[in-house]
């Protein structure tokens, strides 16, 4: 017979684990719940002779436990540790950063998780017949942390990221309020390589690179965007028309930026004469290539 006895004192974590040995689905088991002097504990028994699945759905129970019921607190753990000089209202953002994350599919996914925290205990209840559930949480889950730690570096340099770029869009935004227009109206066309900017009259308006005096940095290293943000900032418009010539995805991120910035000076468009324009140079353009 193969036994485990789970030791706890957590009533949420009994009925957790009561729920999950109803339905175990093996034949030969057993549970039973006993009160003893420092834990209560939560004993399931098997009487079958397929030990390894017995061991392999056990593992999986405690391995989704430890997410379901413990995960947060550990991860505002490592967070208050290692991160312990933010705001209350920064560390609430970067743990909601931190909740975002962990349902992405990438290296921190539930699959993930719970593939790390399976194997460490598998390899524990397949040579022991008791656990004391919060000191193997506190004490044997390193590899399961250190994913977890991994995942808050992220997230706070994913909000990092986030609070200079708006503190940028900000400054921004002060900057153009306190200056003159120079013109009443620039045009932004997107292209499917290039983007180009035309005056009131719809001659090309030569981008500024000269990177000795820009309104903004946000980078060792200047891109495209980068150079037309500045010429659009050094011309100050009262009106910035959008002519999207192209379904161009890449320029969404760019638009919105610019949106934040020039706010109700942005107006786009997609059907006038100079989209259309445009959409047949594009077109001409994609023709000859072929």
């Amino acid at each position: 017979m193969s036994s485990l006895c789970i030791k706890t004192n957590n009533e949420e974590i009994i009925k957790y684990l009561q729920n999950e040995f109803k339905d175990f689905n093996m034949l030969n088991i057993f549970y039973s719940t006993n009160e003893f002097k420092h834990y209560k504990n939560i004993i399931i028994h098997y009487k079958g002779i397929d030990t390894e699945l017995f061991y392999t759905k056990l593992a999986t129970i405690l391995s989704y436990l430890v997410i379901d019921c413990y995960e947060e607190d550990i991860i505002k753990h490592i967070l208050l540790s290692d991160y312990f000089y933010f705001e209350n209202y920064e560390f609430d953002k970067i743990f909601s950063i931190c909740q975002e994350n962990i349902y992405d599919d990438n290296e921190f996914s539930i699959i993930n998780r719970q593939m790390i925290l399976f194997d460490i205990f598998y390899d524990y209840i397949s040579q022991n017949h008791s656990i004391i559930l919060t000191g193997f949480i506190n004490f044997r889950l390193s590899d399961y942390k250190i994913l977890l730690s991994k995942l808050i570096d992220f997230s706070v340099n994913e909000y990092i990221i986030e609070k200079e770029y708006l503190e940028f869009i900000s400054l921004l935004k002060s900057y153009l309020k306190s200056q003159t227009p120079l013109v009443d109206k620039l045009h932004l066309v997107f292209l499917d390589h290039e983007t180009l900017i035309l005056d009131n009259s719809l001659n090309i308006v030569k981008i500024d690179k000269n990177i000795a005096k820009p309104k903004y940095f946000s980078d060792i290293t200047f891109s495209d965007n980068d150079y037309i943000l500045n010429t659009l900032i050094n011309y100050i418009p009262k009106k910035i028309f959008i002519h999207l010539s192209v379904q161009n995805i890449n320029c969404y991120e760019f638009i919105n930026t610019l949106k934040l910035i020039f706010e109700n000076r942005v107006e786009i468009c997609n059907e006038c004469n100079i989209c259309n324009l445009y959409k047949r140079f594009s077109s001409s353009l994609y023709t000859n290539k072929k």
